[in-house]
């Protein structure tokens, strides 16, 4: 009887992972981002970002994202404020250049989860081509290691229906430091699908990054 129950769990496994065509998937999910990517490229927002270190915040940064001719996407901090407060004298320069270390720390952490939110044609392929998939109530999870670098692992959740990302999970690696992250899109009412907020854990500094995408406005053309 356990060889049966065996066989027949075996069997329904075989059978959901070859009703998914892998790169046709991968496929739809590109073409869809691309899509909608080129809708997106018509915006400019801002990212406001939280740091927070053991529960206390100290440091907000403000950053402008837009495309530019190439399509490709610029990031440019246009703020940047520490409720820390300065010290005199030497001390306050020590304190100074800590201070701007820690905000490089945090806009490579940002930039870092730049890369698992957008993907190119390529990459989608290669993480589809890996990963472990499955389809429940309209949405599409899967999930995949060595994504980017190597020991690092992604989840992404998309909507069946549009193909479009709803949700993004990462662990990796700030050179040897682990940083995980969580990002959730929306839509606006035209069904452009953005990223709206995102949460980036840095165990090492003891920190979390809270960020929300907002101040989306369309260029003049």
């Amino acid at each position: 009887m356990k060889k049966i129950i065996l066989l027949f769990l075996l069997g329904m496994w075989f059978s959901l992972n070859a009703q998914i065509d892998r790169d046709q998937l991968a496929l739809d999910i590109s073409k869809a981002d691309a899509a909608n990517n080129e809708q997106l490229k018509s915006f400019i927002w801002k990212r406001h970002s939280v740091t927070k270190v053991e529960d206390q915040e100290k440091l907000t940064t403000i950053t402008e994202f837009s495309f530019n001719e190439k399509g490709e996407l610029q990031a440019k901090m246009i703020d940047a404020n520490t409720t820390v407060k300065q010290k005199p004298g030497i001390r306050g320069a020590i304190q100074k250049n800590a201070i701007e270390e820690n905000l490089d720390y945090v806009q490579k952490a940002l930039e870092l989860s730049i890369a698992y939110t957008f993907m190119s044609k390529g990459q989608l392929i290669d993480f589809f081509s890996k990963a472990e998939i499955t389809e429940k109530d309209g949405i599409i999870e899967a999930t995949a290691k060595d994504v980017n670098v190597k020991g690092d692992k992604l989840t992404i959740q998309v909507e069946s229906a549009t193909k479009l990302f709803l949700n993004k999970k990462f662990s990796s690696f700030l050179g040897q430091d682990p940083v995980d992250g969580v990002f959730e899109y929306t839509k606006f009412s035209s069904g452009v699908s953005h990223g709206s907020k995102s949460v980036l854990n840095l165990p090492s500094k003891k920190a979390v990054i809270n960020s929300e995408n907002k101040d989306y406005s369309q260029r003049v053309q």
